[in-house]
């Protein structure tokens, strides 16, 4: 946030607030202008207008009544955690009435972490989602999202219970999905070494969030949001069980003819574009600088690639690359300047 902030020319004075060695880091590369440590929370919070909260969860809950404490009167308290409800509630019961709290969740990361690993651009094109605060001030509140569009953020306001549903569908379920699923077969291994050295493609794709440590991080997503995510396992079950009974009829069919129309509905960029993008689907050989000529071919023209994903590759002879654009014009301009270079190029 802090790189965010200064690449748009912010002229706030951005002070950091993190253990001492992490504040001299922050200050080297320039992350910060100011570093205190969270014994001097006062002294960083003094006469500060905007406050982000940038921990996991239960971080975010034990600072709370402290950045209550500190915080200069007319402040707004900000924050970035995966859920939102219990974080809304302790704020209403400790923030003193001169504060404001809007609840923030970022739709965006990386699996790096560190002040090392920060980047400027991680805001941009993500889905920002607001929850806004009782009594917040439309201007305050109007001029906080003003401020995350800057930093290219698409911003989104939701009910605080309405997102810790929809993430525990959409984000939650399927990290526990993934996680179960692997130590299932992971177990199954240890008696049959074959489950793992075929385990292929579509396996590798639908558990790669299985990488994802515990931590601080889902621990404070499952203690805050047990009750969506236990609903969203029950649900999950019922659809299970259901499949279970049919998987000899002809009416699996339409299970999979109605889950081929959703997949292919949803934008396909990472960070949540809030509109479809426009794309085209390459054949390219797999060899070095491929996707640099790419890249290069389209430049010339000056059209943005704003979305780009290796779909299929095998090592040596060649894959799919599928690249999304913000316009139709641009995805077919590009079309025809990839055919023009040799490429198979088409609309998928």
């Amino acid at each position: 946030m802090g790189l965010a902030l200064k690449r748009i020319g912010s002229k706030a004075r951005i002070v950091g607030v993190s253990r001492a060695e992490t504040i001299d880091q922050a200050l080297a590369l320039d992350v910060i202008d100011e570093g205190w440590t969270y014994e001097q929370l006062d002294q960083a919070l003094a006469g500060a207008d905007l406050v982000f909260l940038c921990t996991p969860i239960g971080r975010i809950l034990e600072l709370l009544p402290e950045v209550a404490r500190c915080a200069a009167p007319g402040a707004l308290i900000t924050d970035v955690g995966s859920t939102k409800r219990r974080i809304g509630a302790a704020a209403s019961a400790c923030l003193r009435s001169d504060l404001h709290f809007i609840g923030g969740h970022p739709m965006a990361g990386s699996e790096k972490a560190g002040v090392t690993a920060a980047d400027p651009f991680l805001f941009q094109n993500a889905i920002y989602i607001l929850v806004r605060g009782a009594a917040v001030p439309e201007d305050i509140y109007s001029a906080f999202a003003a401020l995350l569009q800057q930093i290219g953020a698409k911003v989104l306001e939701l009910a605080d219970d309405v997102h810790d549903e929809v993430v525990a569908a959409i984000s939650h379920l399927p990290q526990i999905m993934a996680t179960s699923l692997v130590e299932m077969v992971g177990r199954m291994n240890e008696e049959n070494s074959y489950f793992l050295s075929l385990a292929a493609g579509g396996f590798r794709d639908l558990t790669r969030i299985a990488s994802s440590p515990f931590g601080p991080v889902w621990a404070g997503i499952c203690t805050t949001n047990a009750d969506q995510i236990g609903a969203m396992i029950d649900r999950y079950i019922d659809v299970l069980q259901d499949l279970r009974a049919r998987l000899e009829e002809p009416s699996l069919a339409a299970d999979f003819a109605y889950a081929n129309q959703v997949r292919n509905s949803i934008p396909r960029d990472a960070k949540g574009f809030l509109h479809t993008l426009f794309e085209i689907i390459v054949v390219a050989e797999d060899k070095p600088g491929v996707i640099a000529e790419i890249a290069n071919a389209l430049s010339r023209e000056q059209i943005n690639i704003n979305d780009i994903e290796i779909m299929k590759v095998r090592e040596g002879i060649g894959g799919t690359i599928r690249l999304g654009f913000d316009a139709e014009t641009a995805a077919e301009r590009a079309l025809e300047i990839l055919n023009e270079c040799g490429y198979q190029a088409r609309r998928p």
